[in-house]
């Protein structure tokens, strides 16, 4: 039986000489008061008219934006918005321009620079071309880590380049921490109202011609906040008993879960603290490890069980120092803390066990655990594919091992998954796509693979995918290590891939075998005929490793090459590397 109308008749009778924009406005009106929204008052248009064109772009790095933007997506499309979805990797930075209202969802990485997918957008409008954005509207939501110093960095510059460049700022760059859903659902719930104000009020710039599609990401039955249990099945290490590092290759058997991943994504791993770590910092306090706290997610723990499983006590912050400084009332401390680039040195150099130890303070099991930041899931590049290995993920780990204050220590990831992690033993893991370190979709387009240390994973990937295909494109791999004999990793695959005629050519730079330091950017510049006739030839580049020396380098590399065998301008050959971004033909992984 169909439910009568609550509605007055005469009320019926008015929403139906209503146009649809009027409809529009009118349930987003209506969304916006339920959530608690302040819409100003204004009166229903007379006439239909064109709806203001809506964007919604999301450049993330590790999926934490991509999620808000398309909850921010969700939130508009209720209150009657109609509002495209876009990844930065899918949007074109020049016709900017043509937006007309543009909310962008961004993380930070590195020292404060954008994720990849934004790099494009990041330099246009940076650049000497950067274009006059008078007719764009746009707010910014910023993701970061405040235990970095340039905090949501991107985030800040994004917004503030939008308004130096003429564009109208709809609300306050909003900026979140590492537990960004709350904020992030305060300034959503602040600028959807706005949006939806804004559509009601006036007509829009004709839209652009080509719209790109709303971005589409497939769903996982296990994901972040909820993990699927998996089991470590082989722990072996790859470098000799003489490198001077110790990286492992991880197997680990997703049999029965039903995840599926893709060649180029990131499996995400929730770490559990070392143990000898956890009695450290109970012993400091003076706590018996039995003693109960309350966690920020409204669950309660023994404080062992919290510092093991659900904080992150390996990580130091500003946020950490400073209170610790206050709650000790230590003046050296204190002055630290005080001070932005001693704060910097500080944290650089120490982990919040050994600030405990060297300023030592006896706190409450409670104030404790309040200190630590909650624990927070790690990412490693998959070195495998699953049509090669089946219902298994593979992983290149990088054992991070240090000495403070007379101690060892380990990273919280690669010391459990390298060293204390019995096969056989838990581990909670979910896939993150990363649909923007993709091979090419034609298999017969070569590809230049470069990559340093553990960045070797992904290219691993990418060359059982290869096979299992059967791709006939050409492969190049640009490899660098300390030394050939010590730290050639997953050296005998290399040499059957090129027996096999699947790597093309392999050039490697090892920086600790002889006289000269040697790096994969010195083996590019070496190669620069080469690497642009592959270019011309349509080769898709690719780069995995570390972001701040490696990554920089070998983007400097590629400058020179395009701009000496191209003949170009140096700013003639940045546009060039930014059109095979946006092309998606330059493509990086980098940490």
């Amino acid at each position: 039986m169909n439910q009568a109308n609550p509605l007055p008749p005469e009320l019926s009778a008015q929403l139906a000489s209503l146009s649809p924009v009027q409809l529009a406005w009118l349930s987003g009106y209506c969304w916006a008061k339920s959530q608690g929204g302040q819409i100003p008052q204004t009166a229903l248009p007379a006439a239909a008219v064109p709806a203001r064109r809506v964007t919604v772009l999301s450049a993330s790095q590790t999926g934490n934006a991509r999620r808000v933007a398309q909850d921010l997506h969700a939130k508009l499309t209720t209150g009657g918005v109609d509002a495209r979805l876009v990844s930065a990797a899918d949007f074109k930075s020049k016709t900017l321009p043509d937006e007309d209202i543009l909310l962008l969802v961004t993380s930070t990485q590195g020292e404060g620079e954008p994720p990849e997918e934004a790099l494009p957008l990041y330099k246009l409008l940076n650049g000497k071309k950067a274009p006059k954005l008078d007719g764009l509207t746009f707010a910014v939501l910023g993701l970061g880590d405040s235990s970095y110093p340039k905090f949501c960095q991107a985030g800040k510059d994004f917004d503030a380049k939008f308004a130096e460049l003429g564009g109208k700022r709809l609300a306050d760059a909003g900026v979140c921490d590492l537990e960004f859903q709350t904020a992030a659902d305060a300034w959503v719930n602040a600028v959807v109202p706005k949006v939806i104000e804004l559509c009601a009020q006036q007509s829009a710039v004709p839209a652009a011609a080509d719209l790109m599609p709303s971005e589409n990401v497939p769903e996982q039955v296990y994901g972040k906040e909820k993990p699927y249990a998996a089991s470590l099945s082989v722990r072996q290490k790859i470098t000799s008993r003489d490198a001077e590092k110790d990286v492992e290759h991880i197997e680990i058997d997703l049999a029965g879960s039903g995840i599926r991943y893709q060649a180029g994504d990131a499996l995400g791993v929730w770490p559990q603290n070392a143990p000898d770590l956890v009695q450290e910092i109970l012993s400091l306090n003076r706590l018996n490890g039995s003693e109960t706290v309350n966690l920020a997610d409204g669950t309660a723990a023994d404080i062992q069980t919290a510092l093991t499983q659900h904080l992150d006590i390996t990580q130091n912050t500003p946020a950490f120092v400073q209170q610790y400084a206050a709650l000790s009332g230590n003046a050296d401390l204190q002055a630290t803390a005080a001070d932005a680039a001693a704060l910097e040195a500080f944290i650089a150099e120490n982990p919040p066990v050994g600030v405990m130890a060297a300023y030592p303070f006896a706190l409450d099991a409670q104030t404790l655990a309040d200190l630590f930041r909650a624990q927070t899931p790690r990412l490693y590049s998959i070195a495998s594919a699953q049509d090669e290995v089946g219902d298994e993920v593979h992983l290149t780990v990088g054992m991070v091992r240090f000495i403070h204050h007379g101690n060892g220590y380990t990273g919280a990831a690669s010391g459990f998954l390298g060293e204390r992690l019995e096969e056989g033993g838990e581990v909670r893991v979910f896939v993150e796509p990363n649909p923007h370190f993709r091979l090419p979709a034609d298999g017969g387009t070569p590809v230049i693979m470069i990559g340093a240390g553990t960045g070797i994973a992904p290219f691993r990937a990418f060359m059982q995918q290869r096979a299992a295909n059967g791709d006939e494109g050409k492969n190049w791999l640009v490899f660098g290590n300390q030394r050939f004999t010590d730290d050639f990793l997953y050296q005998a695959e290399w040499q059957q891939f090129r027996k096999d005629g699947l790597l093309t050519r392999a050039d490697l730079a090892w920086s600790r075998q002889g006289t000269e330091k040697v790096y994969v950017q010195h083996k590019l510049a070496a190669a620069a005929a080469d690497v642009w006739a592959w270019l011309k030839e349509g080769a898709h580049i690719y780069v995995c490793g570390d972001a701040t020396r490696m990554a920089r380098d070998v983007e400097t590399a590629l400058l020179d090459i395009i701009s000496a065998q191209g003949g170009m301008s140096r700013d003639d050959a940045e546009e060039f590397l930014n059109d095979l971004r946006e092309e998606k033909r330059y493509q990086r992984d980098v940490y």
